[in-house]
């Protein structure tokens, strides 16, 4: 008999909660993409595809069985920036030419997205989609929005990772056909980029205000 969201809301088991078997499914699917990346492409990015779209699923089933948690928060969050990472990680054997630029993408969407679940978590909020700048705010309540910037920054690096093994023919001087598709998603990985900074910003607006205001309360105590 298939569990009903009242019943499964009452279990506590937050290490089998649905969205946590599925975000352990991401991670598994995660390192056999990373094992691939330098040998067989098609494996590597039929696994990181996979885990990248199961993506939606652990947030669909986390509102509709209620099993919602910071452990499941944090996981997702850390199998999305881990998983990019690794795949940026390859692109900068693929393209040393353009090192810095892919080390600098990758601290930023770490750094961005550490300080504001850090930053969540102090403020005492209930989920780490919520922010009072109007942009984040975008970001985190317009679906469509956040699904079209996470998944042309996705696209921007797989199409990158696809283009190291799969140049296609020669349109131009030393400019290939599949050249032509990354620089396509680069904008959208360019203002995701730029939502990252802000992020960074806000966040650490958030801590320096909780420090703030710790250190009035003990001065207040004294």
């Amino acid at each position: 008999m298939e569990s009903s969201p009242s019943t499964t809301a009452n279990n506590n088991n937050v290490w089998l909660f649905y969205p946590n078997l599925i975000g352990y499914g991401r991670i598994v699917l995660a390192i056999l993409a990373m094992y691939y990346m330098s040998s067989s492409p098609v494996c590597a990015m039929l696994c990181y595809a996979l885990s990248a779209g199961l993506d939606a699923f652990d947030g669909w089933a986390a509102r509709t069985y209620n099993q919602s948690s910071r452990f499941g928060a944090m996981l997702d969050q850390l199998t999305d920036r881990c998983a990019l990472l690794a795949l940026v990680m390859a692109l900068c054997k693929f393209f040393p030419d353009h090192l810095f630029l892919l080390q600098l993408s990758a601290v930023i969407d770490i750094a961005s997205h550490w300080l504001h679940l850090h930053a969540t978590d102090l403020s005492g909020a209930s989920s780490h989609k919520q922010s009072s700048n109007w942009l984040l705010n975008l970001y985190y309540t317009n679906r469509m929005f956040l699904g079209f910037m996470c998944g042309g920054n996705e696209a921007f690096y797989i199409l990158l990772y696809i283009r190291a093994f799969w140049a296609g023919p020669l349109i131009f001087g030393a400019f290939h056909f599949m050249s032509i598709f990354p620089l396509i998603a680069f904008p959208i990985a360019f203002v995701k980029s730029a939502i990252s900074v802000v992020h960074l910003y806000t966040a650490a607006e958030m801590v320096v205000a909780h420090d703030v205001k710790l250190r009035e309360n003990a001065q207040k105590a004294k």
